[in-house]
């Protein structure tokens, strides 16, 4: 894997600091613990307009990132199968924003 993003994620993962998954991310965002919502390309309309309303519900602000990757990138980044992930540390979160957009 020789993508910055994904490598990053993976460390992310490996910290702890990742909720996977649509029900552990809707409660990282309830409980204001997520930083940033990561959703795979192919993840359906109704999940990303779920997970957007989540994420700005009460002026919570959580930027929603719908990436370029396939959900099996993702998963083989995090170890685990997942379409929707929040990065629960805010730098983390920032990193990944901007790797990602250093590779778009």
């Amino acid at each position: 894997m020789n993508d910055k993003f994904l490598n990053l994620l993976g460390m992310a993962r490996k910290s702890g600091k990742l909720s996977l998954g649509h029900d552990a991310a809707i409660s990282s965002i309830v409980k204001n613990k997520a930083k940033l919502c990561i959703i795979s390309f192919e993840g359906s309309e109704r999940l990303k307009k779920e997970m957007a309303h989540a994420c700005s519900f009460e002026d919570k602000n959580i930027p929603v990132l719908i990436t370029k990757y396939e959900t099996l990138e993702l998963s083989k980044a995090i170890g685990s199968k997942a379409a929707v992930i929040t990065v629960d540390d805010e730098g983390f979160g920032k990193a990944l924003q901007e790797r990602y957009n250093e590779d778009i």
